[in-house]
């Protein structure tokens, strides 16, 4: 049954993932530069790993009904993985990374590399996104009177009874050709049977043709029923599945009532949660509060017996009473509280003596530059947030759902004992924040009444607070936007923006609407010292990893390493704006558009340009999930602004732009896009300080060609035949973008042809006119963005590592030619 097999995928699941948590502490183990090969496999095989457990755990959220299994560990594996990737980032200095040779030793296919993109994301929005598409529609049909009164031309009578009459005439034209041709068919037919003469059967002959057609009729009937029975017998559900459209039908009808089935359970355990939580604080809550008074005033008579004095009562942000709690003796709070003061002043005497040591730093510099180049050669995976959730959610499993069965839960309803157990949990966290509030009064008064103390000349909190507070302004993170708009509601920005254009209905598109192949032979071209560049599947994968996960989710955005954008660059016609549209589809996301051809004329002036930024981005967090877009974005950074283009003031919004970017913090799901064709009339430092991740978009390989033709030949209807080479195709359109196979393809594939492919097949030369007539990708314009590319930040690091890989195996080489001489 369903119940059952989810059952197993879920057990399955977590064997998987105990195997891998015991791999996790070897990555964090310091490998030197001669063995970065291995800890790259060891990166690669986890990463492939941990995303195979993610389409298993989306599966198990999507279809498990009982409402407490399904509840964990979706987003921090989806964490996981996103931490995997950017130490691969870290580890290959390179944005794409040749995984084939894994898949191979892991038993893998290409399929397992796709990014697997959590179906919550849109069931759980929907209501929300149809709300917000309701307020775009309806702000829209207002603007489109005023757009469509000024944009059509007035006719006069006689041009509007001219127009008229073309029209009929036309109309009229068509139904007397489709007349003459049915006439014309018909003198067809009556020709042919003249010619061969009509059919006469004999009394026999008309018998045994009757009866083949009635015994067919029977026999089809006869094998209907046959079917029927079967699929009852196998537990399929009755009714006619005559194709793999149907039996899929069958399949998400299914799919969806689990989900229903999901909904209601859901309701009933929120209630559950309610009650529960209301009667554990009715009942059990007086018990509660009682006893913890009782251990706190225990600690106090035993500390001040221990010490002569009463101590300090810790501070809510360090936990507050929980400390006491924590099955630890007086002296052990004391002490620990202690050490938290020590720590303190440490610090504050470190940051005084930080000027002496610079001195001294500079007189070492040599013996310190060999000591820190040892230190950067040292591969070692980042610290991971994901991993404790992750073992919390696993160890939940084995605790409380292992050794269960399904007998059990014949409802799948949710379990109250456990329930209880995690409600509890909650309500004592309640009591202990109401207690400690109490007890630090009561605190106050011994103090008074024993001690004679009214206040202590030291509180270790504040300070810490503070020291927190100086040492957090030093990198400016903290620092907090000032409102421009205090007294404007949200509404009314949000119709500027629609009103002004900066706003767009983003277009539906899936991100497996971006069709390619990935790369077969990255390992193989590494083993040559050749370069392999990123295929079409890299870049579908990288924007599902950089953009749709964390846009999606705004726990796997607060956990996940930040980016705050991404700049996509490659030639027109390779679907970079159609990238920023599935993004924006695949999370619900707002699109804005800051195109400098779209800001012209908008918000002029230096104000001006704050408020833009400034409502754009206020909005943005708002409505988030939020993409901001902006088209040709090397004209932002333009080194020299081209005189046709002054006017229009492309850099204005450079200053106001990275400024807002930097305050974009963990869980604000804002993502600035860029996409330009042209980055070599761009800064550099500007544009890839703005940029945080910088992906190339090369020119499609064979493998992707091939697919793209295939594709999108069959979108339009048409079948692969004999006479069809789509190799063929893949291989002379080499140099030529997706976008210009597609204008190939809708060239060819008008109307008119679709009709006459019954009786004339289509042939592969047909596609050789239109292609040659379009402008290909040529070499130098690719040279030139990789000549780019490998100027930025990470190509720079990129290069100098195949440099030194090159040096060492060259001098391995004279090393065994010295031997053998």
């Amino acid at each position: 049954s369903p119940p059952r097999a989810y059952q197993r995928l879920w057990d399955s699941s977590h064997l998987i993932l105990e195997e891998l948590l015991d791999q996790e502490p070897l990555l964090g183990e310091a490998v030197s530069e001669s063995e970065r090969q291995p800890f790259q496999y060891r990166l690669s095989s986890l990463y492939l790993h941990y995303l195979g457990l993610l389409r298993r755990f989306d599966t198990l959220y999507d279809q498990m009904v009982q409402p407490q299994k399904r509840r964990r560990l979706l987003d921090s594996v989806a964490c996981r993985v996103l931490e995997l990737k950017d130490n691969l980032v870290r580890a290959d200095l390179c944005e794409t990374h040749c995984l084939d040779q894994v898949l191979q030793d892991l038993k893998l296919t290409p399929a397992d590399l796709e990014v697997p993109i959590p179906r919550y994301f849109e069931l759980e929005r929907s209501s929300i996104l149809k709300e917000r598409e309701h307020m775009l529609v309806e702000l829209l049909s207002r603007l489109k009177p005023e757009i469509s009164e000024g944009s059509f031309p007035i006719l006069s009578r006689t041009e509007a009874i001219i127009l008229l009459q073309k029209a009929e005439r036309a109309r009229q034209g068509r139904l007397r050709a489709t007349f003459m041709r049915e006439i014309r068919k018909e003198e067809e037919r009556d020709r042919k049977i003249r010619e061969e003469g009509r059919f006469k059967f004999s009394q026999d002959e008309a018998a045994v043709t009757i009866q083949k057609v009635w015994k067919g009729y029977l026999q089809r009937k006869r094998t209907q029923q046959d079917r029927r029975t079967e699929m009852e017998f196998i537990g399929r559900p009755p009714g006619p599945i005559n194709s793999v459209s149907s039996a899929f039908s069958v399949i998400v009808s299914a799919q969806n009532v689990r989900r229903l089935r999901q909904t209601e359970k859901e309701e009933e355990f929120q209630l559950a949660v309610v009650k529960a939580h209301d009667h554990l604080r009715e009942v059990e809550g007086p018990d509660m509060k009682e006893k913890m008074k009782e251990q706190i005033r225990q600690w106090f008579i035993e500390c001040h017996a221990l010490t002569g004095r009463f101590p300090d009562y810790p501070d809510e942000s360090l936990g507050g009473s929980s400390l006491i709690f924590a099955d630890k003796t007086p002296e052990q709070v004391r002490m620990e509280l202690e050490v938290q003061v020590q720590e303190n002043k440490k610090k504050e005497q470190e940051k005084s003596k930080e000027k002496e040591k610079e001195e001294e730093e500079k007189q070492k510099k040599k013996g310190e530059k060999t000591k820190k180049g040892e230190a950067d050669t040292m591969l070692r995976a980042m610290p991971s947030k994901s991993i404790p959730a992750i073992n919390a959610g696993h160890k939940e499993y084995t605790n409380l759902w292992k050794n269960r069965f399904d007998s059990l839960f014949p409802s799948q309803s949710f379990d109250s004992e456990t329930l209880k157990i995690e409600e509890r949990k909650d309500v004592e966290q309640e009591i202990r924040i109401q207690v400690d509030d109490l007890m630090r009064q009561e605190l106050k008064n011994l103090r008074l009444a024993v001690d004679r103390e009214e206040t202590r000349p030291v509180k270790p909190p504040k300070a810490r607070r503070g020291a927190g507070k100086k040492a957090g302004k030093k990198p400016g993170k903290k620092k907090k936007e000032k409102d421009l708009t205090p007294d404007r509601p949200m509404d009314s920005l949000f119709e500027e923006l629609v009103v002004l254009g900066l706003l767009k209905k983003s277009e539906t598109v899936p991100l497996k609407d971006y069709i390619g192949d990935c790369l077969y032979l990255g390992s193989a071209l590494n083993l040559a010292n050749k370069l392999p560049m990123p295929s079409l599947a890299d870049i579908r994968q990288n924007m599902a990893l950089y953009g749709i996960l964390r846009l999606g989710s705004p726990d796997i955005h607060s956990m996940a390493p930040l980016i705050r954008s991404i700049l996509l660059v490659g030639p027109s016609g390779m679907g970079k704006k159609m990238l920023v549209k599935a993004v924006c589809t695949e999370t619900g996301a707002n699109l804005f558009d800051l195109s400098p051809e779209n800001l012209q004329g908008k918000y002029p002036g230096k104000t001006g340009v704050q408020m833009l930024v400034h409502v754009v981005f206020k909005v943005a967090r708002y409505l988030q999930p939020s993409v901001i877009w902006i088209g040709n974005a090397e004209k932002t950074f333009y080194k020299r602004v081209p005189k046709e283009e002054e006017e229009m003031d492309p850099k204005r919004i450079k200053k106001d732009l990275t400024k807002a970017l930097r305050l974009l913090s963990p869980g604000d799901r804002v993502m600035l896009i860029g996409t330009t064709d042209r980055p070599q009339v761009a800064e550099m430092k500007g544009l890839c300080r703005t940029y945080e991740r910088i992906l190339l978009l090369p020119r499609p390989d064979y493998a992707s060609r091939y697919v793209l033709w295939r594709h999108m030949i069959e979108a339009q209807g048409v079948q692969g035949t004999q006479h069809l080479d789509i190799s063929a195709l893949a291989k002379v359109s080499d140099g030529y973008t997706a976008g210009c196979i597609l204008q190939a393809i809708q060239a060819v594939l008008t109307e008119r042809r679709l009709l006459q492919l019954s009786k004339r097949p289509l042939l592969t030369s047909e596609f050789l006119g239109p292609l040659a007539k379009l402008d290909p990708v040529y070499r130098e314009e690719e040279e030139s963005l990789k000549d780019w590319y490998f100027k930025t930040p990470l190509g720079k690091k990129r290069m100098k590592l195949l440099k030194d890989q090159d040096a060492a195996e060259e001098a391995k080489l004279a090393k065994e030619k010295k031997k053998k001489k």
